[in-house]
């Protein structure tokens, strides 16, 4: 049985930082890219980063850019987003997915995605 699971959420404050962790299990996701992203309370999930299998190619929504950097380790079949000068606007349910459409692709997509995780909440206060 192929399981997401996103570790690292919290509170901070604004200007603080956070890494959070997505580690798969039942199958290995090497091959795919891995993306983040998040939703917050009555507003529509939104992407905010995504990776190519080798880590080769990477994108990123506007609004986290030059703050956020996803990352990953196919030994550990594990994708990591480390956020940086964080804002109260990026306060969310952060879920990471696999793009099971392109094998071994550097090209990162926004959206059609599988395999989501469970999330988990990050809350920055002001």
């Amino acid at each position: 049985q192929v399981q997401l699971v996103e570790s690292g959420g919290g509170l901070v404050q604004a200007g603080g930082s956070l890494r959070l962790s997505c580690a798969a299990s039942g199958r290995t996701f090497s091959s795919y890219a891995m993306g983040w992203f998040r939703q917050a309370p009555g507003k529509e999930r939104e992407f905010v980063a995504a990776i190519s299998w080798s880590g080769g190619s990477t994108d990123y929504a506007d609004s986290v850019k030059g703050r956020f950097t996803i990352s990953r380790t196919n030994a550990k079949n594990t994708v990591y987003l480390q956020m940086n000068s964080l804002k109260p606007e990026d306060t969310a349910a952060y879920y990471c997915a696999v793009d099971i459409h392109r094998y071994a692709s550097d090209y990162v997509a926004k959206r059609g995605y599988d395999y989501w995780g469970q999330g988990t909440q990050v809350t920055v206060s002001s």
